[in-house]
């Protein structure tokens, strides 16, 4: 049935050990992810990271004998800038070593470019940023994302002249993709206005969708990828996005526990992700 079902809204799959390998790995590395967020390991890269949970404490209590090495920092800001431009300059430069891509790559290389394109303007221009990260969390995000965008092109490329699926998605992607991207950036920009330039104290979200879920910027980014995978109908994206559903629900439930244990008054009826749900 499901296979069935994946038949009928997929290229079949390339035979291509290299993409294979790659959309198995990310889709078991970033479950694994959201399984670590779960039980307190963060990464590294926001408030998540100061957040001392009592598994960390015991953790710094067995080993407080233990000299440790101070990692590398960088600013925020600087940091998520590395962290998107190569995987935005990657979107960008697909255009040019494939200009008689069809219809469907063109679109598939223009979510990707519009995807990290605005990602990049909010690092610049959305986002309060009062602290540092880890310069090894740079590195590693920043490769994972230009290797997505890369295998995702790459994907795409290796089905031009294939068959269409059954199902035709790409103009139900585009619909998901472009709700996706401005229902994220608009949560992001409620997110912004919570700190005056200077402040670092938190405060709980209000407006949009906070009322219901504490993360909605990321219901919103899940369904953003959703709709790449609708316009590719590729593996890699497929395996990516639900990957990231995993990692994204893990990220949720940790944030939703970090509210609640700094603000007394954080309502309990508000969910980490999907409202009313989980």
């Amino acid at each position: 049935m499901v296979l069935s079902v994946l038949l009928n809204i997929m290229y079949r799959p390339p035979a291509n050990l290299a993409v294979t390998a790659i959309s198995v790995f990310n889709l078991v590395s970033m479950a694994i992810s959201g399984r670590m967020e779960v039980r307190g390991k963060h990464l590294q890269y926001s408030k998540l990271q100061s957040d001392g949970t009592n598994n960390n404490n015991n953790e710094n209590n067995k080993n407080k004998n233990v000299k440790t090495v101070e990692k590398a920092k960088v600013p925020s800001q600087l940091g998520m800038f590395v962290i998107y431009a190569p995987a935005f300059l990657t979107g960008v430069s697909s255009f040019a070593l494939r200009p008689s891509g069809n219809l469907r790559f063109n679109l598939v290389c223009s979510a990707i470019t519009t995807h990290f394109l605005k990602r990049v303007l909010e690092v610049l221009f959305v986002h309060k940023f009062s602290g540092s990260m880890d310069a090894e969390i740079m590195f590693l995000l920043s490769v994972s994302y230009l290797l997505s965008a890369l295998t995702m092109i790459y994907n795409q490329e290796l089905v031009q002249g294939l068959p269409e699926p059954v199902i035709d998605l790409k103009y139900v992607g585009i619909a998901m993709f472009l709700l996706g991207i401005g229902g994220n950036l608009y949560h992001h920009f409620l997110l912004s206005k919570l700190r005056k330039d200077g402040e670092k104290a938190y405060q709980i979200p209000q407006g949009g969708l906070f009322s219901l879920v504490i993360c909605p910027h990321y219901f919103f980014e899940i369904l953003g990828f959703l709709g790449i995978s609708c316009i590719c109908q590729t593996l890699y994206p497929l395996c990516f996005t639900i990957g990231s559903v995993f990692y994204l629900m893990g990220r949720s439930y940790a944030t939703r526990e970090w509210y609640e244990s700094k603000f007394e008054d954080f309502p309990k009826e508000v969910k980490a992700l999907i409202p009313y749900i989980f």
